[in-house]
């Protein structure tokens, strides 16, 4: 569990933020975001105020990284490239979850290295991360100014045989119904959207279809509302293209693989991002993932290939 909850112990009344920027190497903005968080507990209760005081023992919760040894495929100076499997979360949901990419990322190169951008848990694919907080700067302000090109492979369901460009603006919207909340929508209302999609290869027998998307807006779930926009709804998506009824099973965790891949085609959503090419410090990169999403997409389909 990275999450530990550490006894520790203050000599002289002083302010907690203090504390923790001289003892664990906090920056004042850092350590009190982590107060405002509930970290820190005195007597058994959350401190309240971020410039609340400590004095004697005092308890603080800890993120402390774990690792599965799951090395980066791309090393720079000041940035790596993880390949993230399928089901890791980027980070933690809550302090119970077990594991997720920040872990590995901070276990093997300290707690000033972050995360610059997100994929879904059940995307599996590359992800940028900054070594510092220098580089992380500059990262996010690479993909503010859209400097980033990503390339993503999925396997949609039916047959796609021409190049298309969707232009749908996104919206999450609120609603009554739980399942409508965290969904999002092609509406009028949304922010521009824009994906092109490449079918790269047809499987007659499976009636599904190969393709490449380049998204050039970064939207939540874009990618998957997209492609069920347009019918062809990505292999083992659990959301976009179901039932609301199963939608609750997948979320409520009651849906076995059997049932998710006679509903959806596949155990995992078959998404993954494949390719990052970027201009940083002076250089070009062109990254590519290492996975063979063609096996990778029949294996959790349940069809044996040879």
């Amino acid at each position: 569990m990275p999450f530990i909850m550490k006894k520790m112990f203050a000599q002289k009344k002083q302010k907690a933020f203090l504390f923790l920027i001289k003892e664990l190497g906090y920056t004042q903005k850092e350590a009190q975001r982590l107060i405002a968080k509930g970290r820190v507990f005195v007597d058994g209760d959350v401190m309240s105020r971020t410039a609340g005081e400590i004095e004697g023992a005092f308890e603080f919760i800890y993120f402390e990284p774990l690792t599965r040894e799951l090395k980066p495929t791309f090393v720079h100076d000041q940035f790596v490239v993880f390949d993230k499997p399928s089901g890791v979360l980027i980070h933690p949901q809550n302090r119970h979850t077990p594991y997720s990419l920040i872990d590995e990322l901070k276990y093997q190169y300290g707690r000033d290295a972050n995360i610059a951008h997100r994929i879904d848990q059940e995307t599996s694919g590359l992800v940028l991360c900054a070594r510092n907080k220098s580089s992380e700067r500059d990262i996010k302000m690479m993909f503010q100014d859209r400097d980033m090109k990503k390339t993503y492979l999925a396997m949609v369901h039916g047959q796609m045989d021409q190049e298309i460009t969707v232009e749908a603006p996104l919206l999450r919207k609120q609603d009554d119904s739980a399942i409508v909340r965290m969904v999002v929508k092609v509406h009028e209302d949304g922010k521009a959207s824009k994906t092109h999609i490449k079918p790269l290869k047809y499987f007659q027998e499976h009636n599904t279809t190969l393709v490449e998307c380049l998204p050039y807006t970064g939207r939540q779930h874009q990618i998957r509302v997209h492609l069920f926009h347009v019918k062809h709804p990505i292999v083992g998506d659990p959301i976009y293209g179901q039932a609301e009824n199963d939608i609750v099973k997948f979320l409520d965790k009651e849906l076995s693989e059997k049932q998710r891949i006679k509903k959806s085609g596949a155990k995992r959503l078959l998404l993954h991002a494949s390719e990052l090419e970027f201009d940083l410090y002076g250089s070009f990169f062109h990254i590519k993932s290492d996975l063979e999403f063609e096996k990778t997409c029949f294996k959790n389909m349940g069809i044996t290939v040879e």
